[in-house]
């Protein structure tokens, strides 16, 4: 039972466990759509990458286990991820140690990283702010004076990723956002030119789905918007309703509805989601919340699709089964167009993950069906990690000042394919977003073009995927930031 709270209390953080894109069986129809959503124009930045990773340079990763991982100590890069190790939102600390120690070892194990005249390996060092700010604004003083690290990693919670960003600044420390959705981290009160937000955020996030239904799948109108009572909740609808106002002027919020954290009864709303006449359930509820919404969704009968962010988390989706799981559509920030793999490196890096979950990790929580396939968060966590090292790499040190050099509208190719690109005005990631529709197993092959040709068969997964192109749903740019003002929404 604790395992499993602990799984569950992952607040804010998406499980997003893969990616794809749609191939049409009628090729000229693909192209017509593809014509459509991705003009050569909207891709700016993103049509160069200035980096990328090489999966045929990976180190041996033969010997990683996150459960003990060699950590090396001295004259190193040091990288303090600061996030719950303890309490009840301990399994987020869990996760992101997996992440950022597999970078480290493959880094390492390419013998490291030439800056400031030598080569150093790469130290990764556990930061516990317990979900407190008093805790987290201490233990990042600590990690930056005592343990003189070079960045701070995290993390879960907006507000606690505020109190990094501003201890970073205070310090001229590089911080790294990977994780948090909120748009005013960065705004014009809030931004540090030490602090890089390289997660998707609120307002991406809800005008990229009224793009989907507005511009690419043109069927359903009537929303009901169903989220958790608290800032994120009410900031991912108010962008959502933004975004049919400008993509889909035609639908129609038929409901709207906020509801407290960790909810047990969700028959209420249901039942009035049930009569308003809905045809689509807009959500940002995160774990347990998005589990326990859907399974009491589906015992009522209420089968329609859930337009999600964090409906995609193996274990309670098999405990929804194939039928309650088909449908959902799920936006990520880490797919691609189907196929998912296109290249040689990629399915290097995936067999390499799944073959040590398979043999290695025996460890809770790794060793659980959450770790099995390597995408989504992972993917996305440890892209943003290779860059942030990409960056020190070709700045050649660890001087703050020269990383934000070369950070600042920078563009980076992940193993999947996908190039991000780091707005250099308010430090923001901007990248394509995907839209997929869960599928059977017999119809995952869409994607999951290697074998065994599935994601899951206890479950519906990745299936049709749609792009939504990044200069449709630009991150959030606060105008009142002075190093804004008259840029476009590439930073321009």
């Amino acid at each position: 039972m604790i395992k499993k709270i602990l799984y569950y209390l992952v607040a804010g953080v998406c499980f997003s466990i893969l990616s794809i894109f749609l191939i049409q069986p009628n090729l000229s129809q693909a192209e017509k759509v593809k014509e459509k959503i991705l003009p050569k124009e909207a891709k700016g930045p993103l049509a160069i990458a200035r980096a990328s990773f090489d999966a045929n340079a990976m180190g041996d990763m033969s010997d990683y286990d996150p459960s003990n991982p060699i950590v090396p100590t001295g004259d190193t890069i040091k990288i303090a991820v600061v996030a719950s190790f303890s309490g009840p939102s301990a399994a987020n600390g869990a996760f992101y140690w997996n992440v950022v120690q597999w970078v480290a070892h493959d880094i390492n194990k390419r013998g490291g990283i030439w800056v400031d005249g030598k080569k150093k390996l790469v130290e990764v060092i556990k930061a516990d702010h317990m979900s407190k700010a008093d805790q987290c604004q201490k233990i990042s003083e600590r990690m930056i004076l005592e343990k003189k690290v070079h960045v701070l990693w995290g993390t879960d919670g907006s507000h606690l990723m505020r109190v990094i960003n501003s201890v970073a600044d205070k310090h001229k420390v590089i911080a790294l956002n990977a994780t948090c959705l909120s748009d005013d981290l960065m705004n014009a009160k809030n931004f540090s030119r030490y602090a890089f937000h390289a997660s998707f955020s609120t307002d991406q996030v809800g005008r990229a789905f009224a793009y989907y239904y507005g511009q690419i799948r043109k069927k359903e109108k009537k929303f009901y918007i169903l989220c958790q009572d608290y800032s994120f909740g009410h900031q991912l609808a108010a962008s959502f309703k933004n975004g049919l106002n400008e993509y889909y002027p035609e639908a129609k919020v038929v409901g709207e509805d906020y509801h407290k954290l960790f909810l047990t009864d969700y028959a209420p709303y249901l039942e009035k989601i049930k009569a308003s006449g809905a045809e689509v359930i807009f959500t940002g509820d995160w774990l347990p919340d998005a589990g326990n919404l859907l399974k009491q969704a589906r015992q009522m009968g209420v089968m329609l699709p859930f337009a999600n962010i964090y409906m995609d988390e193996p274990n309670f989706l098999h405990e929804v089964g194939v039928e309650g799981t088909k449908g959902l559509v799920n936006l990520s920030t880490w797919n691609t167009e189907n196929p998912h793999f296109k290249s040689p490196g990629h399915i290097k890096f995936y067999h390499t993950w799944n073959n040590l979950w398979k043999n290695k990790w025996k460890t809770p929580p790794y060793n659980s069906r959450t770790f099995e396939i390597f995408g989504g968060n992972w993917g996305s966590w440890t892209g943003v990690t290779y860059w942030l090292l990409s960056v020190i790499e070709r700045a050649k040190s660890t001087d703050p000042e020269k990383i934000i050099s070369v950070w600042e509208n920078d563009t980076y190719k992940f193993v999947n394919g996908k190039t991000v690109y780091m707005r250099g005005c308010d430090h923001k990631m901007v990248m394509d977003l995907a839209i997929s529709e869960f599928v059977p197993w017999q119809e995952q092959k869409v994607s999951f073009n290697i074998p065994p040709y599935y994601w899951y068969k206890g479950c519906s997964s990745y299936g049709p995927t749609f792009i939504v192109p990044a200069g449709k749903a630009f991150p959030w740019m606060d105008s009142e930031l002075g190093r804004c003002k008259g840029k476009d929404g590439w930073g321009r």
